[in-house]
């Protein structure tokens, strides 16, 4: 597998695309993650991306969206959100990436008003009609676990069986080991997401709360998800995912951490392909 990086680490610590990229090539990433807003990107943003990612040799792999919307109880804003998220198809399709990263919704309203199984439904249905557009580009679905108490997906076992009943091959799971710890998923549950995973996300909490930190600084022994992860044998990326950063001044310290403490862990299973690239 490859090691790459969201650049949202850069972008929320005020760091314009083109400047984050050199430097997310000159660590040393295999790829990157484009965290972007399709629906607004102008044009001369789009060729400087390309143009940069070009002259780098650094692929874009993934474009993450949060889409909530997709299981909104009115239709209009479901249909919206549907054609929000195909145009990051088409900008997938653009700048070569292999997925699309989609975050679904949460139920509202402590599940008591809307009945839970119709938002449900609605989620199996935008998404499939996505993943149709998708599927056309050549393009994956990636679908993130999120942890939270009332996220449509906040375990192994309803993202299978959300992935079952949309019922395309080209929307799978993103295993985001984070967001595991703290949903308690174990390692050994990861086998239920085998023939159904094509993304990572990885990153280090304090076992409570969501963190985004890079590994080594919270509670989570990555070596038994990684291990696991190999043992579903796709081939993907590992990406790093840093939020927020608690001194955006030192970014780059941040990111260059992250990255030196993922290689080591991602060599400690020989999960990365080929050591990584020439720095």
């Amino acid at each position: 597998m490859k090691l790459g990086i969201i650049n949202s680490a850069f972008d929320q610590a005020g760091v314009d695309t083109v400047t984050g990229l050199e430097h997310i090539s000159r660590i040393g990433f295999d790829c990157v993650d484009l965290f972007t807003e399709a629906m607004t990107l102008a044009e001369d943003e789009i060729r400087a991306i390309e143009s940069t990612c070009g002259r780098l040799e650094l692929p874009i792999v993934s474009l993450p969206v949060v889409a909530c919307g997709l299981v909104d109880f009115n239709a209009p804003v479901r249909a919206f959100h549907v054609r929000r998220v195909q145009a990051f198809t088409a900008l997938a399709h653009r700048l070569r990436a292999r997925n699309i990263l989609l975050v679904l919704g949460e139920y509202i309203w402590q599940r008591e008003v809307i009945p839970p199984e119709a938002q449900w439904d609605w989620g199996v249905e935008t998404v499939r009609e996505i993943g149709l557009h998708a599927a056309e580009r050549g393009l994956d679905i990636a679908l993130e676990l999120e942890p939270f108490r009332l996220s449509l997906l906040n375990d192994v076992r309803k993202m299978a069986q959300f992935i079952d009943e949309v019922a395309l091959p080209n929307v799978k799971a993103n295993i985001d080991i984070s967001h595991l710890v703290l949903a308690d998923v174990s390692p050994a549950e990861l086998t239920i997401l085998r023939d159904k995973a094509c993304h990572v996300h990885i990153s280090d909490c304090d076992g409570r709360v969501h963190g985004d930190l890079p590994p080594g600084r919270g509670v989570v022994k990555f070596g038994p998800y990684l291990q696991a992860i190999k043992d579903l044998n796709f081939s993907g990326v590992v990406s790093i995912e840093l939020e927020y950063s608690p001194d955006p001044e030192r970014i780059v310290e941040w990111v260059e951490e992250a990255y030196a403490a993922t290689a080591r862990l991602m060599a400690m299973t020989a999960l990365r392909d080929s050591g990584g690239r020439e720095r």
